[in-house]
């Protein structure tokens, strides 16, 4: 969505996604403005509890139903579980898509894991293109007047024109840059040490993968060690995805830093920061 500082300020029912890496500040924004009475629409959270529940579900009673005693319970419906996934907490999306990686140390194989990748890929393409009726609901049922899309870091690997098109009709694209080294190294360390669901384009994946066995003197994915094939393969999604985040920002959004995010504390800092996007754009 195009848009001056005067039309912006006279936008009754504000939409906003925001677009970067896991870590650059979305749910802390989207957080922020939930209290302030906006509609935080969390992409991964609607992807979790809508488009791979069920998936969710069969790979617990999967591994569930290899206990012998809790074999029986759920063969004759004495007990269920649910998928208790939560904004803040993307556990049971996380433990789906896994790490790639010798099984014997907490790895999904290859085949798995390329399956649930595309699983993953298709969920987040469904839970953008809900965007539309989600500001409807937020506005019309729940009595929001603004919106904010908190999406997810692999919204620039989804190579679906349908989603950029629909959020650029609906929203406004908020690109949250990081633009020096240390930030850099920061968002990098956090993802290492508080990992969120990865996607991983395919050609990316089997470039990558191909890469770490050479370096590392292996021959098969099921020998890779799981965590130590993330913190390796992450600076690296981070770098890819640069070009790809500022593909969709140049022709359809506005561009901030990390750093000029860090300074918002409420709802007035933020319109402000979205006006100097706009300026700064139009200028």
């Amino acid at each position: 969505m195009k848009c001056t500082p005067e039309s912006f300020r006279a936008w009754k029912n504000k939409s906003v996604t925001l677009l970067g890496m896991s870590g650059v500040g979305k749910t802390y924004l989207s957080g922020m403005l939930r209290e302030q009475d906006w509609f935080h629409y969390s992409g991964d959270y609607r992807i979790g509890k809508r488009y791979l529940d069920e998936p969710i579900l069969d790979l617990i009673k999967q591994q569930a139903m290899q206990v012998p005693f809790l074999r029986e319970l759920f063969r004759r419906d004495w007990i269920d579980i649910h998928n208790n996934i939560k904004i803040e907490d993307l556990g049971p999306v996380l433990a789906f898509v896994g790490k790639l990686g010798n099984p014997e140390l907490g790895g999904v194989p290859l085949e798995d894991f390329v399956r649930r990748q595309a699983q993953y890929r298709e969920a987040e393409i469904a839970a953008m293109l809900d965007v539309p009726q989600f500001i409807r609901k937020a506005h019309d049922i729940y009595g929001y007047d603004h919106f904010v899309n908190d999406a997810g870091g692999s919204l620039c690997e989804m190579d679906d024109d349908r989603v950029i098109d629909c959020l650029s009709a609906n929203t406004l694209i908020l690109y949250i840059q990081v633009t020096d080294a240390e930030e850099e190294q920061k968002l990098i360390d956090r993802a290492v040490s508080d990992p969120k669901p990865l996607y991983y384009r395919p050609a990316f994946l089997q470039e990558q993968l191909a890469i770490y066995l050479q370096e590392n003197g292996l021959l098969y994915a099921a020998e890779v060690d799981p965590n130590a094939f993330g913190r390796w393969v992450f600076p690296r999604l981070f770098r890819s995805r640069i070009p790809r985040y500022e593909a969709i920002a140049g022709p359809h959004g506005y561009t901030v830093t990390s750093r000029e995010v860090a300074q918002v504390r409420d709802e007035k800092d933020f319109m402000a920061l979205l006006e100097m996007a706009i300026v700064r754009k139009v200028a």
